[in-house]
Formats: structure tokens, sequence, C-alpha cells
């Protein structure tokens, strides 16, 4: 039967990346002179550093535009609330989101389910086997959950004739 998987997953070389390009241009521009802003990665999860919520709101731009050119979909950061840190400044934690939680692939199956579509939908971990018996119906399905508004990136995977 042919099959193919629904997951979400970020490239964390390439959040590395994204992360060390944010670094330099932190240490060149002329607004972050003399300010204590900062990023790091830990695991899945971000702590951005800033001087205040302006300095902050601009880190929140460097990291869209550095994972856009790194091809890593900005909508794979889940921002946190901002703390305060010691002094003036504030933290905020960014996690990285790795896979898909249950709520989301509940809501996938439901969908295609309510579809009509002759697939079958499994809970597989973090991912989602999507199974029919023709190949037209899997794309259909692809399609379907490429159209619904997913806070996450979702790639598919496996496809398997």
């Amino acid at each position: 039967m042919p099959s193919f998987d629904i997951v979400s997953k970020t490239d964390l070389a390439e959040v590395d990346n994204a992360l060390a390009g944010i670094s330099r241009e932190i240490a060149q521009r002329f607004d972050f002179k003399g300010s204590h802003c900062s990023v790091e990665r830990k695991d899945e999860s971000i702590t951005v550093l800033a001087d205040d919520d302006m300095k902050l709101k601009q880190m929140h731009e460097l990291l869209k535009v550095h994972f856009t050119r790194r091809n890593v979909d900005p909508r794979a950061l889940d921002f946190k609330p901002v703390e305060k840190a010691s002094g003036n400044s504030v933290r905020q934690l960014v996690v990285v989101k790795q896979g898909i939680d249950k709520d989301l692939a509940k809501t996938l199956v439901k969908e295609l389910k309510d579809s009509k579509i002759k697939v079958q939908a499994s809970i597989q971990g973090d991912e989602l086997r999507i199974s029919g018996k023709k190949r037209d119906d899997l794309q259909e399905a692809i399609a379907l959950v490429k159209k619904l508004p997913v806070d996450q990136p979702l790639q598919y995977v496996n496809f398997r004739d």
C-alpha cells in the first residue's frame, strides 16, 4: 500500500549557522555597539539576551531574517514570555519545534477523515503516517494538509509506492 510520513523536523546545524550569522551581525551593527545582546543555543532552545525591549524586537527580526536565509522556516520558533534579567536587560527563551505534538496530529487526522479522502492516518510518536490504496489519494491528502493553517513547518517524507 502506498504511504508517506508527515514530520516536522528542523535542521539544528542550519540553526547554528543562522545563530552564528546573527552574532556576527550584532558585533558589526552600529545600533548594537556597546550593548550586551547575545543569542545562544542549548539543545533545542535558544536564549536571547537584550538590553531592552526595543533591542529584543530587533533580535526577533534578526532571527527571522537569518533563519529564512538558511532555509529554516521561522514558524519553527516558539517564543516564550519575556523575563527580566539582571539590571535593565531582558531575556527570552525561544524553543525550536521538533516533531508534531499530539493535538496537531489529532487535528490533522480529523481533517483528513472529514474530507472523505480514502486514506488512513495513524499517529506514530511525533510523526503521522498516511496510507491509501492509490497514489492520487495520497497526493490529494498532501494538498489538503498544505491548505490547513498550521503554525509550524511540515515536511512530507518517506513516500513509498
